[in-house]
Formats: structure tokens, sequence, C-alpha cells
């Protein structure tokens, strides 16, 4: 059977999370409607949207939909009672809502992500699922409340049941693996330009898998820490070993590759220190050959005593810019959509709202929104064929409101099928959550045929309007994305040229353009002509990075010659107001007055500056 099935196109771990997921689904529902709660199908909604493979995500996860629908039932419940003042205090509050917690779910990472924009479209579901009676809008919040308490809680059940704890020892393994690579790397020379682009691609893909393993648990978060902390230590010694000459202690780094690979991050870190002991103290590589050694002592679980200090900082990238632009996308469609329903007074109006609500928010954190819209669609034409089978077909067979809800489960048990297969697991969700959305059981049977085909109509339009969006409002391609990227990145060197003080935080303006370094590899990774690009940028700016450092330092230096000093401040100044022909020529003439001791850093910036100049409009930085 297994085989058969196997066959067929199944893919038989997948399927079987699917059938425990619709199990619960099934039973939440009958819960939820024993309870007496009036939208019961919202809890086999939530056992959907809660589920996770793992044990930890699926806590966290049920955490924030608690949290999300708590602060999401509130503003819905507000914006009912605003439109008893106006009607266009419905659509304006919810524009204004929508949008601030798409924007701030752009900004956070994880399930605090997923718990934020969640926030933003309960309070869609609250406020437009039942306009025509305001005065049960309490009763409405607390309805919604009480199928996602059940709902959360039957998902956790049967989660802590069946889903495993994350392995927490295979992911460090995967990193000492690929630490040790990169150790070996540097101990070769470290001047292969495709093992280091290979290196960093690895790097940005390991960092997108930490927040996800770490979820649910203290330690596990803890690690995850350590775990980027070694990256951006062994970031900072393979791009200071990409522009500089001086040799690094092979030996050391190859008994350290050599205890990686072993499991051994200990004694990775010792054979480090011993190396860092054997380099001029107060040079940049024994601070940061050392520094990769704290942070291996510290993923080893035995950090070097007085060390917490030496431990390199991780500073996490935020995309202030795309937050921005998420949040006016869905805040001015929303806006537009919602004008033409109070204009028109489309009858079903409120399900498109409702729809471009999940959609604008929930997906303007992927990778590809505008792409996913097609499954999105197809998905959503199987669940509104599901609803109208069921409401149209099953329904009339039932006697009462309990043989109402016994006919649901059925269309809940086809679900895992969708999930299982290879070719319908991309629009599985939205066919078991817009089935559900539809299906209002309530008997005797009302309605007719018409209104449910409107409804449904209403539904599927949404994915429609929130693909115009994102083709023509902001569009999220990896083009602007990497772009967004390179401007922040070029902003926070500004910033830091600009910044007397600047250089005292050091270690912080380079973590943070080591992960963005990181999220530009990860966004360019669709092609490797791609990610090459992206890796010339990245180092173009981390060129950049360090001679404004260093120029900071020739100011500071009351030892340095006038003449120095005053053209390390005109690269300054010219850094800080991000000109390109200006910043080029102020490097190179700094860097000929330098000659060997800085000035190969400060040519190597001079092209950085050209080089990013060009880079905006080249076909390889776009992908």
């Amino acid at each position: 059977m297994r085989a058969a099935l196997a066959r067929m196109g199944f893919d038989l771990p997948r399927l079987a999370y699917a059938g425990r997921t619709a199990v619960a689904a099934c039973i939440a529902l009958l819960l939820a409607w024993a309870a007496g709660l009036e939208h019961p199908q919202w809890a086999a909604m939530t056992v959907w949207a809660a589920s996770q493979p793992l044990r930890g995500q699926l806590l966290e996860k049920s955490l924030f939909r608690v949290l999300g629908t708590i602060a999401g039932t509130g503003a819905g419940i507000a914006l009912v009672l605003g439109m008893q003042i106006h009607p266009a205090l419905l659509v304006g509050g919810l524009a204004l809502w929508v949008a601030g917690c798409t924007a701030a779910g752009n900004l956070l990472r994880g399930f605090a992500a997923y718990g934020t924009v969640l926030a933003g479209y309960t309070a869609a579901m609250v406020s437009l699922l039942d306009t025509t009676h305001p005065d049960r809008v309490l009763l409405l919040g607390a309805d919604r409340l009480a199928t996602v308490l059940t709902g959360v809680l039957v998902a956790a059940a049967l989660g802590l049941a069946f889903a495993p704890a994350a392995d927490g020892r295979a992911q460090r393994r995967r990193a000492e693996e690929l630490l040790a690579d990169l150790a070996a790397h540097l101990a070769a020379g470290g001047r292969d330009a495709e093992t280091e682009r290979d290196l960093l691609a690895r790097l940005a893909a390991l960092d997108e898998t930490l927040d996800p393993h770490a979820a649910g648990k203290r330690e596990a978060k803890a690690g995850a820490r350590a775990i980027r902390a070694a990256m951006m230590a062994g970031m900072a010694l393979l791009f200071w070993r990409h522009g500089n000459d001086g040799a690094l202690p092979a030996e050391a780094l190859g008994r350290a590759a050599a205890s990686l690979r072993a499991g051994d991050a200990g004694g990775a870190a010792a054979a480090l220190r011993d190396g860092a002991e054997t380099l001029q103290p107060g040079t940049e590589r024994r601070a940061r050959l050392a520094a990769f050694g704290h942070a291996l002592a510290t993923l080893g679980g035995a950090p070097a005593e007085g060390t917490t200090r030496s431990r390199p900082p991780v500073v996490l990238h935020r995309d202030w810019s795309g937050a921005r632009e998420a949040g006016l996308r869905a805040g001015g469609s929303i806006l537009l959509f919602g004008a033409i329903w109070q204009v028109t007074g489309w009858s079903y109006g409120g399900f498109l709202l409702l729809g471009l609500s999940v959609m604008l928010s929930l997906f303007s954190t992927f990778e590809n929104p505008a792409g996913m819209m097609r499954n999105v669609w197809r998905g959503q034409v199987l669940g509104v064929c599901g609803a109208l089978a069921c409401r149209w077909l099953a329904w009339p067979l039932a006697g009462s409101e309990l043989d109402m809800i016994l006919l649901v489960l059925p269309f809940i048990l086809i679900g895992p099928l969708f999930v299982g297969h290879r070719r319908t697991v991309l629009v599985s969700f939205d066919y078991n959550m817009v089935m559900l959305l539809l299906l209002q059981p309530h008997w005797p049977l009302e309605g007719s045929f018409a209104a449910s085909l409107g409804a449904g109509c209403a539904v599927v339009a949404a994915p429609f309007a929130a693909m115009a969006a994102y083709r023509w409002v902001y569009p999220p391609t990896m083009r602007r994305r990497t772009g967004a990227l390179r401007a922040a990145m070029l902003r926070n060197i500004a910033a830091l040229a600009a910044d007397a003080g600047g250089p005292g935080h050091a270690g912080v303006w380079r973590a943070r353009l080591y992960h963005r370094v990181l999220r530009l590899m990860a966004a360019a990774r669709s092609s490797r002509p791609a990610e090459l690009a992206a890796l010339e940028t990245g180092t173009a700016l981390l060129d950049l990075n360090e001679a404004v450092i260093r120029c900071h330092a020739l100011c500071d230096d009351g030892a340095t010659p006038g003449t120095l000093r005053r053209a390390a401040g005109l690269a300054l100044a010219q850094a800080s107001a991000s000109g390109t022909a200006g910043a080029a020529r102020a490097f190179a003439d700094l860097g000929r007055q330098l000659g060997r001791d800085g000035g190969p850093l400060m040519a190597r910036a001079a092209e950085a500056v050209r080089f990013l100049g060009e880079a905006e409009d080249s076909p390889r930085a776009a992908g």
C-alpha cells in the first residue's frame, strides 16, 4: 500500500501529518459546535493554521496565534463600533490597522511576524463578516476568540502527542561542518572565489533555518544565537582574508577544521587561540582569529573565561524600506477596494476585503508573493467548489444541525490528499481554509445558490486583486529586494562616515553588514551569476566599510600628519554624502598618500565606490 501511494506521487510522511491534522480539525469542529459556538468552523480553520510538524514550532506558533487573535479581535470590535459613527471609519480604520500590522510583520522574524500579520486580518474577519448586525459585535468577537482557543488547544494536544522535537544536534552538526569548510578554506589561503561564493550561499541557507528550528525552547534560541555568532566571526575572518595579504596560521586553522568535523567545537576554539598567540599583538588578524575562537568556544558550550566582550555581536537585518512599502501596498489596496465596496454597496465586498487583508499581509513576507497568487487562486477555487458541493449536495440530506456538522467532516478529510500529493500541495492550504470559511452551519438551511456562488466569486477575486497590487505597487521583485539591501548598506556606511563615534561600535556596524550580505546572497540564490554578483557587491560594501573605519582611526590619531588627516576627513565627508565620483577620488588620493600601510585598502574602497555606482543599472546585479 505504501509503495503504491508513493508511486502515485504521495509524500507519505506529509500525508500522515496532514491526516492527523485533518482529524484534529474534525475534533475541533465537533467540540466548538458542542460548546454552542456560532462559528465552529473557525476552530477547524485554526487547527490547519496552527499545526506545525515540530513540537517547538507548534507551541510558539500557537502562542502567537492566540496573542494575535486577541489583538485583532479587539481592533475588529473597535472598527465595528466606529462604523456606527460613520461607515467610512470601518474601511479607513481597517486599512490603517492592516497596513500597520503588515509593516510590523515585515520587520519582525519567525512566529512573532506571523502573530502580527494575523492580528491584521483577524480584525477583518471580525469586522467584515457580520456588518449587518453591529449590535452583536461583542458576541462575534467572543465567539472568534473562543473558536481560536478551541482550535489551538486541539492542535497543541495532537502535536504534543505526535510531533517530534526539533533535532538541535543535527542543526549544530550542520553548522560545525560548514564552519569546518570555512576554516579549511582559510587554511588553504582563502583565494578561491568560487569556494567563497559556495560558503556564503551555504551560510545564507543555514541562517534562514535557525529561527524555525529554535522555536519554542529557550535553550534552542541560545544555540541559534551561538551558531550565528560563530558564523559572523567566521565571515569577519573570511572577509579580512579577502582583502589583506598577511598570512594566517594555516596549521591552527587546519586543526580547527579537523576538530569541527569531529564535532569538537571546543577543540577548534583551542586551536584558534593557539594560532592567535603566534600573531603580533594588536593586529586586526589576531583580533579576528581570537574572536572566531571565542565564538566556537561558546558554540561548544564552554566559552573561555573573560571573553564575553570579545565575542562578536549578532545584529540582524531589518528591512525598513520593504516594511514601509508592504504597509502602504496593503493599506492603499484595502482603502481602494473598500471605497468601491462602500460606493457600490456590493453585498459580498466584505469577502473580497477579507481575502485582500490576508493576502496582502501574510504573503508580503514571502519571496515571490505575486507568483504565489496563482496557486492561492487555484486552491481557493477548489475550496469554493468543496463548499458549494457540501452546501448544495450534502447539507440538503441533513435533518439537524448535528447532521450538517457530520456532513462537513468528509470534506475536511479530503484535505490530506491535497496536502500529501506533490502536485496539489501548493494549493492544499487554501482549499482547507476557504472551504471552511464559506460553510456556516445553521439549521434550518437558508439562502440561495446564487448567494453562495456570489460569496465564492468574491473570495476567488481577491487573489487577482492582490496579484495586481504585488505587480504594480512596489513590486517585491528580486531586483528591488537586492537593490533595497544595497541601499540600506550604503546608508549605514554613510551614517558611519558621518558619525565621529562610530568606530567605537565597529563590531556592530560589521555584524549588521555581514548579516545583510547573507540576506543578499539568499535573495540572489536563483542563479549562480546572481550569487556571484551578490558576492562582489557584498565584498565591495565591506571594503568600503573597513576603509571608513580606518579613516576615522587616522583622524582620531594625534600622530597622524596633517595632510593625511585632511585627506581622511575629505574621504569621510565624501562617503557620508554618498557621492560616487568624489568619494572614489578621495579614497584613491588617500591611498596614494598612505602607500603600503593602508594604501591597498583605500584603493579597494575607491574601486568599490565605482563598482557600486555602476552596479545600480547592471543586469547582472539585478539577477
